[in-house]
Parts: C-alpha cells; sequence; structure tokens
C-alpha cells in the first residue's frame, strides 16, 4: 500500500517578485490597450524600423508609453544581474539584493542621460544627442519586454547555468551592438558633420560607464 505525503509549498519568500511580474505585465497591457497602434509598431521593433520613424520626435522621451516602459526595463535587467550575480555568488538572491540592483541600474542609466544632455550641449550636439538617445531608448525597452519572460521562466522554474546565462548575455550584447549600427546607419550625416565630438562622445559615455560598472561589480 502506497501512501502519499504531502509538502507545503512554501512560496512566500517570493511574493515580492510575483507582484513586480505582474505589475510589469499590467503596464505591458495598458500599453497595449491605450496605445494600440503605436504597441503594435513598437513591438516590431526587431525586425523593423517603421517604429522609429513614426515617433522620432525628441518629446517621446517623455511620453507615458517611454516611462512605463523605462521600469519594464529596469526591472527586467535588474532581475537578469541578479540571476548573473548570485550565480558567481557576489550577491544573494532575494528582495533586499533586487532593490539594490534597480537603485543601481536606474540611478546608472539616468545619471548616464543626464551627462550627455550636459555635454551634448558644450559640443553643441543637442540635436544627435537627443535622436540619439530615443533611439537607444526604444531598443533597450523592447529588450526589457523580451527579458521579461525569460525572467520569469528563469526565476520561478529553472537555476541559470553558466552556458543559459553567457547565452542571454551574448544575445543581449548582439542586440545592442545591432541597434547602436543601425543608429549609425540613420544618423550618419549628423555624425559625419560632428566626428570628433561624436567620437568623444562614443568613449566618454557609451564605452567607459560600462567598463567602470564591470570593473566596481566584479571588485566589489
Amino acid at each position: 500500500m502506497q501512501y502519499l505525503v504531502l509538502q507545503e509549498r512554501i512560496i512566500g519568500a517570493k511574493d515580492w517578485a510575483t507582484l513586480l511580474f505582474v505589475f510589469c505585465f499590467a503596464v505591458v497591457a495598458v500599453n497595449k490597450s491605450v496605445f494600440e497602434a503605436r504597441f503594435a509598431e513598437f513591438i516590431k521593433l526587431g525586425f523593423s524600423d517603421k517604429y522609429t520613424k513614426i515617433y522620432k520626435d525628441t518629446s517621446n522621451l517623455l511620453s507615458w508609453f517611454t516611462i512605463s516602459f523605462f521600469f519594464v526595463q529596469v526591472i527586467s535587467y535588474s532581475f537578469l544581474l541578479q540571476f548573473v550575480l548570485s550565480y558567481f555568488n557576489l550577491v544573494k538572491s532575494g528582495g533586499i539584493s533586487f532593490i539594490q540592483l534597480f537603485t543601481v541600474v536606474a540611478f546608472f542609466i539616468l545619471a548616464k542621460f543626464l551627462i550627455e544632455k550636459i555635454i551634448a550641449t558644450a559640443f553643441s550636439i543637442e540635436e544627435f544627442s537627443e535622436q540619439f538617445n530615443l533611439h537607444k531608448v526604444n531598443y533597450r525597452a523592447y529588450i526589457g519586454l523580451l527579458l521579461l519572460p525569460i525572467n520569469v521562466i528563469l526565476f520561478y522554474n529553472i537555476a541559470p547555468t553558466r552556458i543559459l546565462l553567457y547565452l542571454i548575455l551574448a544575445i543581449i550584447i548582439a542586440a545592442t551592438v545591432i541597434s547602436y549600427l543601425v543608429s549609425l546607419r540613420i544618423y550618419q550625416k549628423l555624425i559625419l558633420a560632428k566626428l570628433f565630438y561624436f567620437i568623444l562622445y562614443l568613449c566618454a559615455l557609451e564605452i567607459a560607464p560600462y567598463y567602470f560598472m564591470y570593473y566596481w561589480f566584479t571588485n566589489s
């Protein structure tokens, strides 16, 4: 005679993540409902640049659509960063460490954006900087949206392996590089007109911050 032993499944420790995932999916649902046409073009951003052509006005940086997806992308990147750092035992998985990583990621993106605005004004390349920033924001939001279901699967089902983490990171890096190449193709006339300032801008604000971020995480 066989006896079944039932064990209570304790999920209280993951409630904080569940609330965040529900919030993110709620944001996506609201944007899909309120901005139906814009959302339909946005989800095609991976294989079509029609969205960037339609919503190229820099005022879109402060629209509800962009701001709401900013929170989604920061949450997605923070979860992925927590998976990576916890795998190498640099942080512990949990709500406290997530809040810390969320703060770091949000501060990094916003500080980088403000510094870019200041330097762009000093170099008189405001037009290029605003267009370039809008393009980057769109693609970062798109990547963050794609990461959302991946984070859910990693968090609730399987412990991420090194190969899987490296694969996800490689895809993100490749997508980011491709988005930069697309930006260079679109704004090549503006870039060639101010090539020297663009090189300084690229080294100071697109390469150095990520290097220092990597150095800080690996040596802290």
